[in-house]
């Protein structure tokens, strides 16, 4: 259940109007690889892409997007057994450094000269959207992880528990 409100929160905000790059999307996956079991860990960051992305459009950088995200869900894996407010700190700051490296190099493949003076061009032209993702993702996580660590303690013995599995 907790994968399913997960991946239409995150579809949900592919959509609201809002700061470009400012989205909850690699919170939810770093917040995902934590809660949710392996395999949903893993497929979580595919399938909320897959779904928004059939509205929002395909590009070439989809493959590097994607990846980066799975690559950020194994991340957030590493901080699983130990979860604290430093943790979530860590695995944010990670997250959001993967998906800014590898979406970029993404997007130096297919949109610059295949130069290194084009990789550079490109991570620097990047870094405007690397700030809002690396606020967002850090925003986001605390929300997450703050509220969930939260309510299952209020609800943890309730009727209501089955929404935390």
């Amino acid at each position: 259940m907790l994968a399913l409100i997960l991946i239409f929160i995150g579809v949900l905000f592919r959509f609201v109007v809002h700061i470009p790059n400012f989205t909850p999307v690699i919170a939810i996956v770093l917040f995902g690889s934590v809660f949710l079991r392996k395999g949903q860990s893993l497929w979580l960051p595919l399938i909320l892409m897959a779904v928004s992305d059939l509205f929002l459009g395909f590009h070439a950088v989809i493959p590097f997007t994607w990846g980066a995200l799975f690559l950020a869900a194994c991340w957030g894996r590493i901080f699983r057994e130990n979860i604290n407010v430093s943790n979530v700190f860590y695995s944010s700051i990670g997250g959001a450094f993967i998906f800014f490296v590898i979406s970029n190099l993404g997007a130096w493949l297919t949109m610059y000269p295949k130069t290194f003076a084009g990789l550079i061009d490109c991570y620097i032209m990047a870094i405007p959207f690397f700030r809002q993702t690396f606020f967002s993702t850090l925003v986001y996580s605390a929300a997450l992880f703050g509220v969930y660590v939260f309510a299952a303690k209020k609800i943890k013995s309730t009727r209501f528990a089955w929404v935390l599995e």
